[in-house]
């Protein structure tokens, strides 16, 4: 058995030495924080580790969970730091989906005697990687571009106009879509009504297939509902293109990389069993959409609904995520803040950094940094039994006490950021 003092790798240590731990393994405990990057990270994992021969188990971790307690094989933590973790998949510099595809591309070379099992159905799928990539907020063309072209030569990946949608867009689908979509917020965004009056004119003699004029003109008049809002900051005219000129994925589980990205991020944290079947290619695709339509219909209604402050280089927004009489799960909770504090970001926040404030728990997007700063100074200086925190640079989620008062939680915020 491999044991935690022989199979040690940090976040920043070679795809090599990641594989090597991991390939000498006798079982590994796979735990991934609750985002889109890093359960597409885990799915690479897994993957790699099944061609491999190693067993393995995945579970998504919410906000502030332990290390399993299990003391057998590794543990493998992927997108955050874990107490005890054998192995650090969260790199600072690239996104985590990214490294996990090189590792576990690298995990079958470095397979005891070379032995690897190619035929196991366990493929490296280039299309869970790229979006990861995008669910981290990357275009994949600028950070992956060798992944991209070889995906795009064997057929994977299709560019083509429209926009970025999971499911497969005829038009009553294009409807579904853009009500639900969470890479970009619009005046109509999960008012499913105001999207058909919206896009009435394309769509209403579409009901097959779009053709590719049909596709140009619904990302034509999505670009121009963001840009024409009155709400809208000047980035959102830039935040708005990672929806539009999608890749398609024939063979994918969604029907377009953005849209797959999409999912993954909502379903992390709204249903993340049925996130790990959709990475490891287990099936669920009709729950992780369920799960999807649910969160966009609860971050839009919040957005829509925000009261919001500006303070100094803080753009705080408060809003309940839950639906009327819902009892979503914490996890739940703290995925669709996240999603508030990035869409408020990209569309609505005149400051740098965005914090989207629930009951003891709050998410933090920022620009370029201050995410983690802040997320850390939150945890450190209104901690409880149930304090912790997780994230990066420009996205972070922590867990303070919610008897804390909402000034004291901006002040220390704009004090981290300074």
């Amino acid at each position: 058995m491999a044991s935690r003092s022989d199979t040690t790798a940090d976040a920043n240590a070679p795809s090599q030495s990641a594989a090597h731990a991991l390939a000498r393994a006798s079982f590994v405990r796979v735990v991934a924080a609750a985002d889109g990057d890093s359960l597409s990270a885990a799915g690479l994992l897994a993957r790699g580790l099944r061609r491999a021969d190693v067993p393995f188990h995945v579970r998504v971790a919410s906000l502030g969970a332990d290390a399993p307690a299990a003391d057998d094989g590794v543990l493998a933590a992927v997108g955050s730091t874990l107490p005890n973790a054998d192995v650090t998949i969260a790199p600072d510099d690239e996104p985590t989906s990214l490294r996990a595809y090189e590792i576990a591309q690298a995990l079958s070379a470095d397979a005891p005697n070379g032995v690897a099992d190619p035929e196991s159905g366990s493929a490296i799928d280039p299309a869970l990687a790229l979006a990861g990539v995008v669910a981290a907020g990357e275009h994949p063309a600028s950070v992956a571009g060798p992944i991209v072209e070889t995906a795009v030569e064997s057929g994977a990946l299709v560019q083509r106009p429209g926009v970025a949608v999971p499911i497969d867009d005829v038009a009553d689908d294009i409807v579904d879509g853009l009500t639900h979509s969470t890479l970009l917020h619009a005046p109509f965004s999960g008012d499913e009504n105001a999207v058909a009056d919206e896009f009435d004119s394309v769509l209403r003699d579409d009901a097959d297939a779009l053709d590719d004029e049909a596709r140009r003109s619904v990302a034509s008049l999505v670009a121009l509902a963001v840009a024409g809002d009155e709400a809208a900051t000047p980035r959102a005219a830039t935040a708005v293109e990672r929806a539009l000129r999608p890749y398609a994925t024939p063979d994918g589980p969604m029907a377009t990389l953005g849209g797959f990205a999409d999912v993954l991020n909502a379903v992390a944290g709204e249903r993340p069993g049925v996130g790990v079947a959709l990475a490891l290619g287990h099936g669920g695709r009709n729950a992780a959409v369920d799960a999807w339509r649910t969160h966009g219909s609860a971050v839009h209604r919040a957005l829509h609904n925000a009261h919001t402050g500006r303070y100094d280089g803080v753009f705080a927004v408060r809003s309940d995520v839950r639906a009327e009489s819902e009892s979503a799960s914490d996890s739940a909770v703290a995925a669709r803040l996240r999603t508030v504090a990035r869409l408020a970001r990209d569309f609505r926040s005149p400051e740098p950094v965005v914090v989207a404030l629930g009951d003891g728990i709050a998410a933090i997007s920022a620009i370029d940094a201050g995410a983690a700063a802040a997320a850390s100074a939150l945890a450190s200086e209104f901690g409880s039994d149930g304090a912790d925190w997780t994230g990066t640079g420009t996205r972070a989620c922590v867990r303070f006490d919610p008897a804390s008062t909402e000034a004291d939680v901006i002040a220390a915020i704009r004090e981290a950021v300074r």
